[in-house]
Parts: C-alpha cells; sequence; structure tokens
C-alpha cells in the first residue's frame, strides 16, 4: 500500500503545468510527516536518531514499513483516531521478496505514551509517533518508515484502479456493521454480507470486506488475512492506473494519506514497487499461541500477547 498510493501520486510529478498542480501539491503534504523518535542508544545527547537510509534510489539493503489504517468518520476527531490496521511490510530490494505480519487491533501491550491497552489506542494517543514507538518497543524491531491511510482514501485508491478482484476466503455476515461514511448518523448500524468465491470489489466495498469485525468465523485473525488479501489485489490492478486518473485521485485524497518518507524517497521508490513479488509474499498473522484471548477489568475482549512466541517470529522475519 505504501508504494502503491505514493506511486499514484508522485509518478506525476514528471509532469509540467497546471494539470499535474494538485498531484504535486499533495506530494508535498501527504510526505515528510516526520516521527519524533527517541534518541540511540549511541547517539549523542539532544541528537535525534536518524532512520534507517535503506529507502534510497539504487539500495539494496531491505527495509521495513508499517501500514497504518484508520476509522477517520464523523464519530472521530481528526487528530485523534484508533487504527483499525496495523500490518508490519519488509521489503528486500535485491530478492524482490515481502514479508507482511498483521499486528491485531485488540492486542494488548505497553503503550510508548505509558499504560498498558489495546494497540489500536498507540495511534489515538500520540499519532504515528507513538503508533510507531509502541511496535518498535513491543515487537523488538526498528521501522524505518510509516505510512497512514484514513477510510475514504482507500475507497479513493481502489475506485481508481476500476476495483479490484478477491477471492472471498473469509466470507462475511455483519448485522452491525457502521454505516459513518452513507449515513447523517455516524453510529447507525448496517447490514453487510459478502459470499465466499471469486468477488469484484469496488472501494467501498473492499473497505466493507476488510473492515467489518463481527462474525467472522475465524475474528479479528479472519480480518487480518483479509486486509492483507486486500492490498494484494491492489498491487496487482495498479498497473493499470493512468496519468491522466493522477489528478483527482490526488485532490479526492486531501488528508487521507500521510507518510514520514520525502518525496526524494518515495520517487525513489517507485521503481522498486513495479518489480515486487507480492504474490508470494510471507503473510503473517499471529494466531495461537502467538496471542490468546481474553477479558480485562472493563469487560472488553483483548488478546494476550505470547512475547516469546511474537518476538521468535519477528526476529526470523525481521532480522537487523
Amino acid at each position: 500500500m505504501a508504494l502503491i498510493a505514493l506511486g499514484f501520486l508522485l509518478s506525476g510529478l514528471g509532469g509540467a503545468g497546471a494539470y499535474f498542480l494538485p498531484v504535486i501539491t499533495a506530494a508535498a503534504s501527504i510526505t515528510g510527516q516526520a516521527i519524533k523518535r527517541a534518541p540511540a542508544p549511541s547517539a549523542a545527547p539532544g541528537v535525534p536518531a536518524t532512520a534507517s537510509a535503506a529507502v534510497t534510489s539504487g539500495s539494496d539493503s531491505p527495509f521495513t514499513v508499517l501500514l497504518l489504517g484508520s476509522d477517520d468518520g464523523e464519530r472521530f476527531s481528526a487528530a485523534h483516531v484508533l487504527t483499525q490496521s496495523m500490518i508490519l511490510v519488509r521489503v528486500d530490494p535485491a530478492t524482490k521478496h515481502v514479508v507482511m505480519l498483521s499486528i491485531p487491533r485488540d492486542l494488548a501491550v505497553p503503550l510508548s505514551t505509558g499504560g498498558t491497552d489495546k494497540i489500536d489506542k498507540a495511534y489515538l494517543y500520540g499519532g504515528a509517533s507513538a503508533a510507531v514507538a509502541t511496535v518498535e518497543n513491543d515487537f523488538d524491531v526498528h521501522i524505518d518508515h510509516y505510512v497512514w491511510i484514513g477510510l475514504t482514501g482507500l475507497i479513493t485508491i481502489i475506485d481508481s484502479v476500476g476495483g479490484i478482484d478477491v477471492d472471498t476466503t473469509n466470507p462475511i455476515v455483519d448485522d452491525a456493521y457502521p454505516d459513518d461514511l452513507d449515513s447523517t448518523d455516524p453510529y447507525a448500524p448496517k447490514r453487510i454480507a459478502l459470499l465466499p468465491g471469486p468477488q469484484h470489489l469496488d472501494g467501498a466495498d473492499a473497505l466493507e470486506y476488510v473492515r467489518s469485525r463481527h462474525d467472522d468465523l475465524n475474528g479479528d485473525f479472519g480480518r487480518s488475512e483479509r486486509q492483507q488479501q486486500v492490498l494484494l489485489a491492489l498491487k496487482a490492478k495498479a498497473t493499470l492506473f493512468g496519468p491522466a486518473d493522477l489528478p483527482t485521485v490526488a485532490s479526492a485524497l486531501g488528508d487521507e494519506l500521510k507518510t514520514d518518507l520525502t518525496i526524494t524517497q518515495a520517487i525513489g521508490l517507485l521503481p522498486l514497487a513495479s518489480s515486487l513479488d507480492v504474490q508470494n509474499a510471507d503473510r503473517i498473522i499471529l494466531l495461537p499461541p502467538a496471542t490468546s484471548d481474553a477479558v480485562d477489568s472493563t469487560g472488553q475482549d483483548i488478546l494476550v500477547p505470547n512475547w516469546g512466541v511474537i518476538r521468535a517470529i519477528v526476529a526470523k522475519n525481521f532480522p537487523g
């Protein structure tokens, strides 16, 4: 998603004239959203740690990106949203190999902002900086960059490629799906259903597929599987996106996409984006015994991490 979404916008930077002005403007506002990092152990006092230099043109060094997807409808303040989706992605430019690890939103963890809570609240309490720091601290992994996308941003990108094709191995029937994009009542529920088998989904349907969290036989693990599936399907359709679509998409995205990547770094990723072997990506879901169901002191359902198992998985798949 990071490479695809940024590629849509930044591939227009080679154009000229007012036609591509929305693309250039959007790229400038989306990129360079720097996160605050704690000083590295070897850094001098007062000198901030620097991110990995892996994301540079021509580099073959692997790098890791944290993908964040948020509910950002009318129920939430724009500055304080939960992350419905957190996916660690490791890209190896030399081998074109991709690893995806989904982090369950209900995982109860120590937050970088203090206390223990569901990991989806890290972004709520401290934005991208807190989300990155929380994942780095708890999972013992270095994150080079992050990309955040909102609900309507995902719809816009999927519609721009004419929808996506998925085989719904995790069908959904949800009588309590939040109708917060099409209703005047942001808390109104609606019934959605998506049967098993091959499906063509537009942006709104795809959002429902990745966002629904009720009545999946595999619970939140099923939703993690669906989110990874949609990302791979989107990459498969990205080649159909043309320069003529850029201004419309750039204007529609607005504040729905953010990243700490600079424009220069993002442009350097474009040749890599088209060559990645995403269909053979390693897709990791933190099933038991990596996690176990529990109820916290307030009565909320949570997932309890087995850090010994989780960190072994991370060390194997996200080395360095």
